[in-house]
């Protein structure tokens, strides 16, 4: 099959960021198909070009056997009208240049079926009329529910008359769609909600590639403990949603209660890390360090030299919301998680390979760090190797593959 995806985000490993569709398409090539991705060569956590020159308004690129088409949209730097304006943007130039590619680059064929990707839904109608006009069966993918992850989030109420035509934009597509394929399974009922048969629904959840991690020896996982520094870490974005005040909150307790060797290492870069540089400074945190965000393919080495990996969220990150990738690199680097999250779906409380705290809660989260420093070395990394067999059980993306292709394959007849 021509496969092509549109997801505004998109990216391979050589930036930051999940590379979902990077590590399906590279696989789905494997198997024998054409896949083409189109996504925006501005970076939203980088806020800034990556892909193209002055002057170029887009350009296709080849990674991996992958054909990334790169589409230049309007520039921003925070959350407002300016990255309105940027998924506008989107929306029509992919929407435009779609229909014209395979007359314009010949080695682009017609796409037999398109995925369009949310988080937002314009790059999904983008992808459903470019099927339209090629005749190809259209695919929606849904990573977070827009409107309801806006509402969750307190930025707009269900009244607003945004809100009203989003929810009949996001209907329309679940109608048209010929498959809708989700991230959470916790979405299937909200999904079902709005009028649609649960038999079109299909879970595939984020996965990872598990030949970029070692399995780390029993030895580097049972690091001491009287190591004179004990690194807690997060990598990702620093965003409203992830909630890394908190973070900041534990490590001022933490530190308040003698434990002195605990290291908090933040990596990333987002709208809210200079307001979290400036709380840091302000509380005069010594334990707290920033880091500038990292391509994906040096996330494994990373994450082998910390002690225990963070993963926080905001207490009103919606129980309607996907599966979070950043999970299944950190429970593949076999290391002890803390997860502050409410979530429907959560594989740390599944698989047993950490602690789960209520979101918003610093003194809960300062007491499950403290906790695992206080444990043995061995107790440690036998929680992490649950993870990593969980991951390899669940979300080992070649397996996760075999589910996409069986649906691509349903629809293509």
């Amino acid at each position: 099959m021509n496969i092509w995806i549109f997801n505004h985000y998109a990216h391979p490993p050589d930036l930051p960021g999940g590379t979902r569709h990077y590590d399906l398409g590279r696989e789905l090539v494997k198997r024998g198909h054409q896949v083409t991705i189109f996504a925006t060569s501005f970076h939203h956590y980088l806020h800034r070009e990556t892909r193209l020159k002055p002057g170029e308004h887009w350009k296709i690129e080849e990674v991996d056997g992958l054909k990334f088409v790169w589409l230049r949209t309007p520039p921003y730097q925070r959350n407002d009208w300016r990255r309105v304006r940027n998924m506008v943007a989107f929306m029509l130039r992919a929407w435009w240049l779609g229909r014209r590619l395979p007359k314009l680059i010949p080695e682009v064929e017609r796409p037999d079926v398109i995925i369009g990707s949310s988080v937002h839904l314009l790059a999904v109608v983008a992808a459903y009329f470019v099927a339209k006009h090629f005749g190809a069966k259209f695919i929606m993918e849904v990573r977070d529910l827009w409107p309801q992850a806006i509402i969750d989030m307190g930025k707009l109420n269900k009244g607003n008359p945004l809100v009203q035509l989003l929810r009949m934009l996001e209907r329309f597509l679940y109608r048209q769609a010929e498959r809708i394929i989700i991230l959470g399974p916790q979405m299937e009922e909200y999904i079902t909600a709005c009028g649609i048969e649960p038999e079109k629904i299909v879970w595939i959840p984020n996965g990872v590639d598990i030949s970029f991690f070692d399995y780390p020896s029993g030895e580097s996982l049972a690091k001491s403990s009287d190591s004179s520094s004990f690194m807690v870490l997060y990598i990702g974005a620093h965003s409203e949603t992830n909630a890394l005040d908190i973070v900041i909150k534990a490590a001022d307790i933490v530190r308040a209660k003698g434990y002195g060797s605990i290291k908090f290492v933040l990596i990333g870069d987002g709208p809210t890390k200079e307001n979290l540089v400036r709380m840091a400074e302000e509380l005069k945190l010594e334990n707290v360090w920033f880091r500038n965000s990292v391509a994906k393919t040096e996330v494994p080495k990373i994450l082998k030299e910390a002690d225990v990996l963070l993963l926080t969220k905001h207490p009103t990150f919606g129980s309607y919301s996907g599966s979070i990738l950043k999970l299944f690199d950190y429970m593949t680097a076999a290391k002890p998680i803390v997860c502050s999250a409410k979530i429907a779906y959560n594989p740390v409380e599944r698989a047993g390979c950490g602690f789960v705290v209520n979101p918003g809660d610093p003194q809960a989260l300062a007491n499950a760090i403290i906790k695992l420093y206080q444990m043995s070395p061995e107790e440690r990394a036998e929680m992490g190797r649950r993870g990593r067999e969980y991951v390899e059980k669940y979300h080992d993306i070649r397996k996760l593959v075999m589910q996409l292709e069986s649906v691509l394959q349903s629809v293509h007849g």
